[in-house]
């Protein structure tokens, strides 16, 4: 039986050598306990029956996307998700946030990088490989100013902005309740309002979504309100 404070990661990844690695960096820490693997997205229900508090998953596999089920996943369990995929790509690092995962980072990085990811990922945080984080400031860059809605059914709240900056830049839930001085709880009520407002499952998403709709502007540090 897990210890209460053992936090659980499920790892979605077809490649045994890898599922191997990835099973390694969680059994050397003393925090945190593989509880189910999965190599298709055809036994999904294995790792769901976990109840992970983190799902690890792969993109690219036998059966389709792990993006494809990543919904599903973490509506079932609750559970953050950290894609660590080879693949780097600008499209691809988009759909992994818009299907609401958490973190992304690529296959490559060190063991040590992929430990502190998880970590920050159950924390509340959202880890970024620089080359994903590379593309998405491209993407907003390149993107023009999108027009504003001429009349929001739902604006966003002051409080709500000043979240969703704080969350721009990483930080997490915790992070975010010590600088706003609220707490953690009232953190993720707006952070529900947020997602219901934006009709988003993420706080990636939410992100994008609200620069995307000229609701949020991270590229000079400055927002828009509503």
């Amino acid at each position: 039986m897990t210890a209460p404070d053992v936090r659980r990661i499920a790892i979605l990844e077809d490649d045994p050598a890898i599922r191997d690695h990835f099973s390694e960096i969680i059994g050397s820490s003393d925090d945190l306990a593989l509880c189910a693997t999965a190599s298709m997205i055809a036994e999904v229900s294995l790792l769901i029956a976990g109840r992970p508090d983190l799902l690890l998953t792969d993109i690219g596999l036998p059966d389709g996307s792990g993006l494809d089920v990543l919904p599903a996943i973490k509506a079932a369990t609750g559970c953050r998700a950290l894609v660590i995929t080879a693949f780097g790509d600008r499209d691809t690092v988009v759909a992994a946030m818009k299907a609401g995962a958490d973190g992304y980072l690529l296959k490559d990085s060190p063991a040590t990088v992929i430990l502190d990811g998880i970590r920050v990922t159950l924390d509340g945080g959202a880890p970024i490989s620089p080359a994903a984080a590379v593309y998405l400031l491209e993407r907003l860059r390149a993107a023009p100013t999108p027009s504003r809605r001429e009349d929001p059914s739902e604006p966003l709240t002051t409080r709500e902005t000043e979240l969703l900056t704080i969350f721009a830049r990483g930080l997490s839930y915790k992070e975010a309740a010590r600088i706003l001085g609220i707490s953690p709880l009232t953190v993720g009520n707006h952070v529900k309002s947020i997602y219901r407002k934006l009709e988003v499952n993420s706080r990636g998403e939410a992100v994008y979504e609200a620069v995307r709709q000229g609701r949020l502007d991270i590229r000079d540090g400055s927002t828009t309100p509503g």
